[in-house]
């Protein structure tokens, strides 16, 4: 028992108060945000693990929070999924601001299951950088099933969820929630949850001011529902 307690200790998955550990874990990808980088077990975006970000409204800036792991993962040849995103990625914009947009791939789901399931395989692809989808309602059992897909593949998964969430348990490894600065381009990321250390607020970020967006629905790119035998 002692050595397993260990062990969890290592790995930042048992909280303690009195010793708050910044343990370095491999393959974590900087947000490109030097002040939150500073508050993130391994400094950066944990791969291999569920990230959930909490919005009042889609819009206010959380897909430029995403911007450098955008470029980043896209110009090594990486594909990112926007799974049910609520507006068209707008091309141009992120083709300027150095986004690969041929590595980017938009699916719209028709149903729940349809939606975990093109999560799930997603992320479970070798060739996925990051799967980002915006939930609208999940249970606990659903959630637990990204956070093995995501650990499967080992690679960025980013929930968008609306911020009514915020007080329900979560087995994510890195919850924020999102709200605008008092100036424009800025952007606030309180952390809610992170492994080994206490939730954050008060950061404030100065975030690029690039459109990722379109104001209409999204279109169905590629369009489910899928066979779930596969």
């Amino acid at each position: 028992m002692s050595d397993l307690l260990d062990k969890l200790i290592d790995n930042a998955q048992v909280w303690q108060a009195s010793r708050q550990r910044q343990t370095v874990r491999p393959g974590a990808e900087s947000t490109g945000y030097a002040a939150l980088d500073a508050y993130l077990p391994g400094g950066g975006w944990p791969r291999g693990a569920m990230i959930e970000c909490l919005t009042d409204a889609p819009g206010i800036g959380e897909l430029r929070l995403m911007l450098p792991a955008l470029q980043r993962m896209t110009r090594a040849g990486q594909t990112v999924f926007w799974i049910d995103a609520p507006h068209i990625p707008y091309a141009p914009a992120l083709a300027r601001a150095d986004v690969d947009i041929r590595q980017l791939i938009t699916i719209q789901t028709q149903s729940r299951e349809d939606q975990l399931w093109t999560l799930e395989n997603c992320l479970r692809s070798p060739g996925t950088g990051l799967a980002m989808v915006w939930l609208d309602s999940a249970r606990r059992s659903d959630i637990r099933r990204i956070q093995l897909a995501a650990e499967a593949g080992n690679s960025l998964c980013i929930l968008f969820r609306h911020s009514r969430h915020a007080d329900q348990q979560s087995p994510a490894a890195l919850r924020l929630q999102l709200t605008p600065g008092e100036n424009d381009g800025q952007l606030c990321p309180d952390i809610l949850k992170r492994r080994g250390g206490w939730p954050v607020s008060d950061l404030q970020l100065a975030i690029p001011p690039v459109v990722t967006q379109r104001p209409e629905p999204a279109s169905n790119v590629i369009q489910g529902p899928w066979s779930q035998s596969h």
